[in-house]
């Protein structure tokens, strides 16, 4: 959090602080995000992150910090900069008596892409996003999950260097809700960097390379899931299931280097190991030269929400 920022950052944020009044909403943030790369940021409601996106795009000024956005070192407080940025709020900002054509041309105005490019921008961004053959529809007509790719499509009009995506998916189907994830791995690929915040764990650990996790205004881990999972120390519940000499088993797997407990509870044990897979076949080996025919193996895995459990004490969701 505290590390030298790369050179070719897109965006780097540096010990941003916010207060209103005596709460300190935001304090010391610190990340940055490279071309290409999607970054989670995730907390639960009132952890800070709509305060740390409202200072990155330059609504709100921070009290303290450095925000270096595509080389600009004063960060949202040049038009430069701020031409880099695009921003997907939560909240649908298109017009719904509007076609999506006549949407993306009215905001590409807006944003001052000449007229002749912006026709073709317009035909390039309803491709993105799934909507050319929709496109002369009006947008009242369409679905939630329509309105929210529509949404995206305004966002990159301008071909920022960096998008911001605040929860681009609440309330829509299933199948939109994938379309939008497959357009925002497509960005990615392209050499797009993102912000990328959500409730939804399955979709930071689909989308993200990397992920802040932030809890009452500071950021308490960054790192790639797998990274996360060894910051936190979590390990896999291993559940052995069979007859014969159950308690010598549990005995002797408990002597196991990587097994930090054993438990027994009728016919079953209960282990607690480091990375299970690597010891599965010499837990098997052991449980039989204790005596004990194993008919079921269960390995438990731990995913993103046992870590940001493990790291704010609150679901995500919360």
């Amino acid at each position: 959090m505290g590390a030298e920022q790369p050179p070719d950052a897109v965006l780097s944020v540096e010990g941003l602080t916010k207060s209103f009044g005596d709460r300190r909403a935001v304090d010391g943030v610190s990340f940055e995000i490279a071309p290409g790369e999607t970054f989670g940021l995730l907390g639960p409601n009132g952890a800070g992150k709509t305060t740390t996106i409202s200072m990155i795009c330059g609504l709100v000024p921070p009290d303290a910090g450095r925000i270096t956005l595509c080389g600009h070192a004063d960060g949202p407080a040049t038009p430069q900069a701020r031409s880099r940025l695009g921003y997907v709020p939560q909240d649908l900002a298109i017009y719904p008596d509007l076609t999506a054509r006549e949407n993306l041309q009215l905001f590409g105005r807006l944003q001052g892409i000449p007229r002749r490019a912006l026709t073709s921008r317009v035909d390039e961004v309803l491709e993105m996003v799934g909507l050319a053959d929709r496109a002369r529809d009006l947008t009242k007509e369409y679905s939630g999950g329509m309105k929210r790719r529509l949404n995206i499509g305004v966002g990159l009009l301008h071909q920022p260097d960096l998008l911001i995506l605040d929860e681009p998916t609440v309330g829509v189907d299933p199948q939109s809700r994938n379309a939008i994830l497959e357009a925002v791995d497509a960005l990615a690929a392209e050499g797009l960097a993102l912000l990328y915040t959500t409730h939804y764990m399955e979709e930071a650990e689909r989308l993200c390379d990397r992920i802040g996790i932030v809890d009452q205004g500071r950021m308490v881990a960054v790192g790639t899931v797998d990274e996360l999972l060894r910051i936190t120390g979590e390990a896999d519940a291993v559940a052995l299931s069979g007859s014969g000499a159950v308690g010598a088993a549990a005995a002797a797997l408990g002597e196991l280097d990587g097994v930090s407990a054993a438990s027994v509870d009728g016919t079953s044990i209960t282990l607690t190991v480091v990375d299970a897979p690597a010891h599965l076949a010499t837990m098997l080996a052991v449980a039989a030269e204790s005596g004990m025919s194993v008919t079921d193996v269960d390995v438990s895995r731990p995913d993103l929400e046992d870590v940001f459990l493990h790291l704010t004490g609150r679901a995500l969701r919360d």
